[in-house]
């Protein structure tokens, strides 16, 4: 995982405060995920890896996987979990988001759910309240909140959705209820789009034919995914629109399969396999460095998170055996798994990483 990826101090100060007024001990927490208390004094940004750790710390302690986010009372562990296995076969991202509004109509402390709109060439996800709350009820809850909470609401949908097709869901505008924050500029930067405030919902707007795509990932990377969650619900996967990332999303991050071959990647993009090697060539690449280089990339983000043993890793990464995939690792590396978490854990870069 990028420990280059910073979360702005002000976020972090904001989810220690919600987590004190619930009477969490905060020093506790912070002990637990190793952050020194002066980091947030002195008003550091923290690092994405450890922002989530952080997360996972007062998720479990509160009790409650919606902390932070919009919800009426608190939302049971293992409703994330469920709701994922729900949507993971789904066809189109479309039909997954019908799904997962289903799914929170008549989840236990659930407030807010995805509705999505087609309109013209642009479709749009809006924050809307489940099936048992009143829309005016929502709206004056909507009035109490931070406007954290409503940004962190709606964020982490855009993420999960990016996570889902495996690339950054390219955004035509956001439209938030509360008024213009000082920190404006992070919301664009966030977003990667223009953010309007002051509106009457709070929504994400982006082409329409997003919603047939198809969701990439698997039984196996959504078990990963929820090891590490809520990182990847934090940090964005990569937004660069050249055909090696096209490339890059198709391939996903399941490894456990095989993996289509050149032919079925040209097919897919429309075009022949000679212009395929020719762009890619062109791009400075091939099929075949993509493919590694999204092996390797693969195998560092699941070694770089604790919660997933050697052994787990090796079966994400569609090893028979560990041993098989300790000689790869070294061969991408040079390091063996165990050395390169050592050197992760002692604090010094890593070699070929």
């Amino acid at each position: 995982m990028n420990s280059r990826i910073t979360v702005p101090a002000g976020y972090v100060r904001h989810l220690l405060e919600q987590a004190e007024r619930q009477g969490l001990d905060v020093a506790d927490l912070l002990q637990q995920s190793g952050i020194e208390p002066k980091e947030i004094e002195q008003g550091n940004a923290l690092s994405a890896v450890r922002f989530g750790v952080l997360y996972q710390h007062i998720m479990r302690h509160a009790q409650d996987e919606f902390f932070g986010m919009l919800s009426s009372g608190k939302v049971p562990n293992g409703t994330f979990r469920l709701l994922c296995h729900c949507i993971i076969h789904c066809r189109t991202l479309e039909r997954a988001m019908w799904r997962c509004a289903d799914f929170l109509d008549i989840c236990r402390g659930a407030l807010v759910k995805p509705q999505v709109l087609r309109k013209g060439r642009f479709a749009k996800l809006s924050l809307a309240p489940v099936a048992h709350v009143e829309q005016a009820d929502f709206e004056r809850l909507l009035a109490r909140e931070s406007s954290t909470s409503i940004r962190t609401s709606l964020s982490m949908w855009h993420h999960f959705i990016s996570w889902l097709i495996g690339k950054r869901l390219a955004l035509k505008a956001v439209y938030l209820t509360f008024p213009e924050p000082d920190d404006a500029d992070y919301y664009r930067t966030l977003f990667q789009t223009d953010v309007r405030f002051g509106q009457h919902e709070n929504a994400i707007v982006f082409a329409q034919p997003f919603l047939d795509y198809p969701l990439v990932q698997s039984e196996e990377s959504l078990r990963a995914f929820l090891k590490t969650a809520p990182y990847q619900l934090i940090v964005m996967v990569d937004n660069d629109r050249s055909l090696k990332s096209q490339i890059m999303a198709m391939i996903g991050k399941d490894f456990s399969r095989d993996l289509p071959g050149s032919e079925e990647v040209a097919r897919t993009l429309g075009m022949s396999v000679s212009t395929l090697r020719r762009r890619l060539q062109e791009e400075g690449t091939s099929y075949q460095a993509i493919k590694d280089g999204c092996r390797k990339a693969a195998a560092i983000n699941y070694i770089s998170s604790p919660q997933l043993s050697i052994n787990d890793v090796a079966a994400l990464m569609g090893f028979d055996e560990p041993s098989a995939f300790f000689r790869s690792f070294k061969k991408w590396t040079g390091m063996t798994p165990g050395e390169y978490r050592r050197e992760l854990s002692s604090g010094r870069p890593s070699r070929n990483s």
